[in-house]
């Protein structure tokens, strides 16, 4: 009996030790600063005088921390917030809202509102550095479908962001191929008719709004004003929403502008980069990293 019970004590200190080492490894990150820990803060600020939501990933430690603005696409069903908690724990605070018009913030969504509110954002950040504990230095903006279409406008835009990061890029001025398809464009209007979560834009505008769009950020006005900056476009190969012709022909006009440093990846996998999620937040902060902190 007393063998029994010298093993049996064995083995419960071992499971203890064992169950004390698992808790110490999941624990993220592993030491905490207890004045200014990781935090998740509601947040909202004002474009063109309406109110929109905003969530703040804020990293652990006083800072001031490197920070992505992060964009989500068209209507936003994809946040990517698996991203905006893997560059969190890398030491990025990111910071995620929702366009005018959308998911409840105020006003009306068009492509050019939703542009001028990264510039909004921005501007939110850079004023509020201290209580985000942001380096206003080191904002890089980061975004996905839509979202890549504005971080390129977003990045023309502001002088002071030096990097920028997009996956599966929406054009910012659609091919003649697409404009004369009037299949795609009535299934664009269908499909916009559906999108109850964007206030003031449906099948009767989004054409119309995509054109308005492209006439005020042509590629070519883009492609110089991204002079100066690094740029990583990320594509997925067996992409339905935004075909890989589209990635292909951004690169062509970002490569012939020696000034813009541009990295590229494309993956095979689809519009929401389904089966390469570790490997698509691993790129992007690893290129963050190396080219922008």
């Amino acid at each position: 009996m007393a063998a029994i019970g010298k093993t049996l004590l064995i083995t419960l200190l071992s499971v203890a030790a064992g169950c004390a080492h698992v808790i110490e490894a999941e624990r993220d990150p592993v030491s905490v600063d207890k004045l200014n820990p990781p935090a998740i803060v509601e947040a909202s600020f004002l474009s063109s005088g309406d109110r929109l939501n905003a969530l703040a990933y804020l990293a652990n430690g006083e800072g001031p921390h490197p920070t992505v603005l992060l964009l989500h696409g068209y209507p936003g069903n994809e946040k990517n917030l698996d991203i905006a908690q893997y560059l969190r724990r890398d030491g990025w605070n990111v910071f995620f809202f929702h366009y005018r018009g959308a998911w409840g913030s105020e006003g009306k969504f068009s492509f050019v509102n939703a542009a001028e509110d990264v510039g909004a954002a921005l501007a939110h950040l850079r004023e509020n550095a201290q209580a985000y504990r942001v380096d206003p230095d080191r904002i890089a903006i980061v975004g996905h479908s839509m979202g890549g279409r504005l971080t390129l406008a977003g990045a023309a835009n502001d002088a002071r962001v030096e990097c920028a990061v997009t996956m599966a890029a929406a054009a910012v001025e659609p091919s003649p191929d697409s404009l004369a398809d009037e299949d795609a464009i009535r299934g664009f209007r269908a499909y916009a008719d559906g999108l109850i979560m964007l206030r003031g834009h449906d099948g009767s505008n989004v054409v119309e709004q995509n054109a308005q769009f492209a006439a005020t950020y042509p590629l070519a006005a883009v492609t110089q004003k991204l002079s100066g900056k690094k740029l990583l476009m990320i594509a997925a190969e067996k992409d339905d929403a935004v075909p890989i012709g589209e990635h292909l022909r951004y690169v062509k006009a970002f490569s012939a502008n020696p000034a813009i440093s541009l990295s590229t990846e494309v993956y095979d996998t689809d519009h929401s980069f389904s089966t390469h999620r570790i490997a698509l937040s691993r790129r992007i902060a690893g290129w963050l990293d190396g080219n922008c902190r």
